[in-house]
């Protein structure tokens, strides 16, 4: 099997049992969604996804994006994809009605989402950052700003970016030296080198707008003296048309392991006489601005870890099932099989495929309180699905970015050594998942702020309730004499008991000795992140059982739910058996290694 075909089946069980699309369709301004069209926009990204994205991804691959004399040229055949991407109004899914958008919920775009990255996450990336700076705009720029830039981004006629780091600043922000002169226009110059630019140049559209932090004459020290600007690739017109090319420059692209159709640029601004810019928001607010794509794009991040699971994961399954080698153990036939038959290879398809499923499950929920938090009408839900998205997106982000290295490398695995020749496919996906625990904030940055902002800060109150659900779900889980659903609960209750303790060190530690807590930071995401993933495995394990039970699952088209159905239930005791046991280890590593960690670093380095 050489293209992604997106599981359409797990996702509409999900929005059915775990993220219900029902809650979301009765949230203010969404009378217009019912699920038949949710069923048929799910149906045409995978045709998008499967017939045009999936074929293009090996060509990016191989060819990549070109520099040539300060210009940037995508790979064969990305500029046609792009024009039906953009016409199909897939740019524009989840973006603000009022600029052109469809303004459909966030669960619905993130699986959507989750689509163009198992497809071609290369090309996918060019939509995320867009979208990113589209938020920026919509809820920080002027105006005037907000009716020049976000009809055409929304439509897909121009992309955005964001331009944080610098070549001496790396992830220290408060290290930019980017500046902006003021103008007596009320525009500004813009002189200053940014790297690691996503999408920063390319041949995809005519225009790019460019949000660029930079610091004002005067402004303070650190984080709290950097602004943010809008610096368009070509100024626009009184008229909406584009007048003479601004002053910013592509200096290089970046030769990378993986995602070599997308080009990460080093951008120039202002060689000669300045880069043009407008201020967005106020001065010196530029970082919280930014905070805003960034969060945007912590969480998308976390959903290409998801795509690029299952594509690694459809890729092993096709190919274990095609690849005959040896006989099967046990057996009395001498006969050669196919190697699924093979007892190891079997552990290691479930691991891929249970991981993904959790993590689909838990990126999901999120994505249903992101809705809930901007729209639902009684304000206390409003905070409370927002301290739950905050609390939730570096778990999303580093957890799923992490897993995605794991599965992608099982699936290399799976292939044997045809997994390591770069024809199979199988390498690509690993490279290609390589970068996402790193861009948007590494993991150690994700973990710091999960145990910083978001768990200590508040003496544990969010993650608590968090708890107090998962232990709701033990409890059902334990009300019927089954002793599929008995031994599901038994793990789910010792992984939250974990987190409980987990979770007491880090408040109790944070204020004590903020180093040691850090040193356990990241164990700490990866246990909170495997025990979310069992709360959603295990109430998917109650909703298939339920549906096992019912009567009209008998006969009629739920018949054809029954294998599934099964399937479900014994891939999430499977996660319960074989995923689940890790976080006794990462405990120990949170309460107890972190101090190892920080005693023989001194000693050692």
């Amino acid at each position: 099997m050489n293209d992604y075909i997106a599981p359409l089946r797990d996702m509409r069980f999900v929005l059915r049992h775990l993220a219900p699309l029902a809650e979301v369709m009765a949230l203010p301004g969404q009378a217009d969604l019912h699920a038949d069209v949710a069923d048929a926009i799910l149906e045409e990204a995978n045709k998008f996804a499967s017939e045009v994205l999936s074929p293009l991804n090996v060509v990016g691959d191989r060819e990549g994006a070109h520099w040539l004399d300060g210009q940037v040229h995508t790979a064969t055949g990305w500029r046609q994809a792009y024009t039906q991407f953009s016409e199909g109004g897939w740019n524009a899914l989840s973006c603000p009605s009022a600029h052109g958008g469809q303004g459909l919920p966030r669960l619905l775009s993130a699986l959507v989402e989750e689509m163009w990255n198992g497809a071609n996450l290369s090309f996918a990336l060019c939509g995320m950052l867009t979208r990113g700076a589209i938020e920026a705009l919509e809820l920080c720029g002027s105006p005037q700003q907000k009716a020049i830039y976000l009809p055409k981004m929304i439509s897909g006629e121009w992309t955005g970016t964001m331009n944080l780091t610098e070549p001496q600043a790396g992830s220290d922000l408060a290290a930019v030296r980017a500046r902006a002169l003021p103008q007596p226009d009320g525009s500004y110059r813009v002189f200053g080198q940014k790297i690691f630019i996503t999408y920063g140049d390319h041949d995809l559209t005519d225009n790019i707008v460019h949000l660029v932090l930079a610091r004002m004459p005067g402004a303070p020290e650190g984080v709290k003296g950097i602004s943010l600007f809008v610096v368009p690739k070509f100024l626009v017109n009184a008229d909406g048309s584009l007048g003479a090319r601004n002053e910013v420059r592509c200096v290089s692209i970046e030769h990378k392991l993986g995602i070599h159709g997308s080009p990460t640029a080093v951008l120039s601004f202002g060689d000669e006489q300045g880069a043009t810019g407008w201020l967005v928001g106020e001065a010196h607010h530029g970082l919280a601005y930014m905070f805003i794509m960034m969060n945007a794009a912590r969480f998308s991040v976390g959903i290409e870890g998801i795509g690029l699971c299952e594509r690694a994961y459809q890729r092993a399954l096709a190919y274990a099932r095609d690849r005959v080698q040896g006989t099967e153990a046990g057996a009395s036939s001498r006969d050669k099989v196919a190697i699924i038959r093979h007892p190891d290879v079997r552990r290691m398809l479930l691991q891929m495929k249970s991981r993904t499923e959790a993590l689909r499950a838990v990126a999901c929920v999120v994505a249903l309180a992101m809705d809930e938090a901007q729209s639902h009408p009684d304000e206390a839900c409003r905070l409370q699905r927002q301290a739950f998205v905050e609390l939730m997106i570096p778990v999303v982000k580093g957890w799923s970015t992490e897993t995605a290295v794991q599965v992608t490398s099982l699936g290399v695995q799976v292939h044997g050594g045809m997994g390591f020749i770069e024809e199979t496919g199988a390498a690509q996906h690993w490279r290609d998942a390589r970068i996402t625990p790193i861009y948007e904030g590494t993991t150690g940055i994700q973990a710091a702020d999960l145990i910083g902002r978001k768990v200590a800060r508040d003496e544990g109150a969010t993650v608590r309730r968090v708890i107090d659900d998962m232990r709701g779900v033990v409890q059902a889980l334990n009300e019927g004499d089954d002793p599929e659903l008995s031994a599901i609960a038994s793990s789910l209750a010792q992984g939250v008991a974990a987190l409980d303790v987990a979770v007491q060190y880090i408040v109790d530690q944070y204020s004590k000795d903020v180093r040691e807590a850090l040193a356990g930071a990241v164990p700490f995401l990866a246990l909170f992140g495997i025990v979310a993933g069992g709360w959603q495995m295990a109430r998917a394990a109650l909703a298939a059982r339920q549906a096992l039970d019912r009567d009209q699952c008998t006969n009629g088209e739920a018949a054809a739910d029954l294998p599934f159905m099964q399937s479900k239930l014994h891939t999430a005791r499977f996660y319960a058996d074989h995923v689940m046991p890790e976080v006794s280890g990462l405990l120990h590593g949170v309460t107890r290694g972190a101090q190892a960690v920080l005693a023989l670093s001194d000693e050692l380095f």
